[in-house]
């Protein structure tokens, strides 16, 4: 049977008019049909039909059911979920002007136990000992990061569960040491005593800059945006370490606002069980995908009609031009916008 080599893709037709494309990234094989997209389990552990198709069962059984090699030092699996610092949006009245501000990493968030890496919901993340040599045992909190615009191949890389060299082009990124103490300025002081970059090749201490005004805020937000970075984090001088949503901590970024036709209702689950639990729709340029959230009680018992046009809102595309993070606005009236509909478009 076929195969994909790391990094390459390969279009197979499926039953829409547009071939879906299967590749493979850092291991990691994924598909673009919806039946691979709407999957609840990790990335890594995802399948579909087109995938056993071209790679025949055997291969997917074995990529999925064989016993995967661990690294020389295992993390603990019995870990609970770290209690990690979140950040409010900001709501663009706010005045920010005297806190410390820095890029919003396009990463994977990791709290660094002393003794291994874990993401918020607590689950291990396998880094090679040669990754993790000369971190301090004390915790931190960061994201394992690649580049921007670099998401997609993060995630594939840090989720598996073999290690490995791929490790190498990630670096953990340092904002925080959560149990130093004192103010967010002295846990800093901390980091820096312990050079973690001196000590680690792979970890960075992530650069805060001082926030002078709105303009100063929207002009480092322009600078980072064109860098083709995600936003900013911007942290309130002297504040404290805190479990859970915190105003001490404000994130700011653009969202973007585009229209899309709707092709089917997905049913809900959970509370949204024998109702709409999302629309799969259609771009123009006939990239498909789900938007779930955005939408009251009474707009999943009475959803937009297929065919219809939405306006959503998302933060920006995947590698495969997909809006992350697609949130629900309103429905577009027929004679305010034209979209080319699904027949337009060639959807069986």
């Amino acid at each position: 049977m076929p195969d994909l080599g790391d990094g390459q893709s390969v279009e197979i037709q499926g039953s829409a008019a547009k071939p879906y494309v299967l590749k493979n990234v850092g291991g990691v094989y994924s598909c673009s049909c919806p039946a691979w997209r709407n999957q609840s389990l990790p990335i890594d552990r995802r399948t579909c039909k087109h995938l056993r198709q071209f790679r025949g069962e055997r291969a997917e059984q074995e990529r999925l059911g064989g016993t995967l090699a661990l690294p020389a030092k295992q993390p603990a699996a019995a870990k609970s979920a770290p209690a990690l610092l979140l950040a409010h949006a900001w709501d663009n009245e706010q005045d920010l002007t005297g806190w410390l501000m820095s890029e919003k990493l396009d990463g994977v968030r990791a709290y660094w136990t002393g003794e291994c890496f874990l993401s918020r919901q607590g689950n291990p993340f396998y880094a090679p000992a040669w990754f993790t040599q000369g971190l301090p045992n004390i915790p931190l909190d960061g994201e394992l990061w690649i580049d921007r615009k670099a998401f997609q191949r993060t995630v594939s890389i840090v989720r598996r569960q073999d290690g490995g060299e791929h490790w190498r082009q990630v670096l953990y990124v340092v904002f925080d040491a959560p149990q130093a103490g004192g103010s967010f300025e002295e846990r800093r002081r901390v980091m820096a005593d312990v050079a973690l970059e001196d000590q680690c090749p792979f970890v960075r201490v992530l650069y805060q800059a001082l926030c002078h005004g709105a303009d100063d805020l929207r002009k480092e937000l322009d600078r980072i945006e064109a860098l083709g970075g995600e936003g900013l984090m911007l942290r309130q001088t002297g504040s404290l370490y805190e479990a859970g949503r915190s105003h001490t901590l404000i994130k700011v970024k653009r969202f973007h606002d585009a229209e899309a036709v709707v092709l089917e209702h997905l049913p809900g689950a959970g509370r949204h069980k024998g109702r709409l639990g999302a629309l799969l729709v259609q771009l123009p340029d006939g990239t498909q995908f789900s938007v779930g959230t955005g939408f009251t009680d009474a707009q999943r018992e009475m959803p937009p009609a297929v065919g219809s046009i939405i306006t959503f809102r998302y933060q920006e595309l995947t590698d495969g031009g997909v809006p992350r993070f697609p949130t629900f606005v309103r429905v577009w009236a027929d004679d305010v916008f034209q979209l080319r509909r699904p027949s337009e478009a060639g959807h069986a």
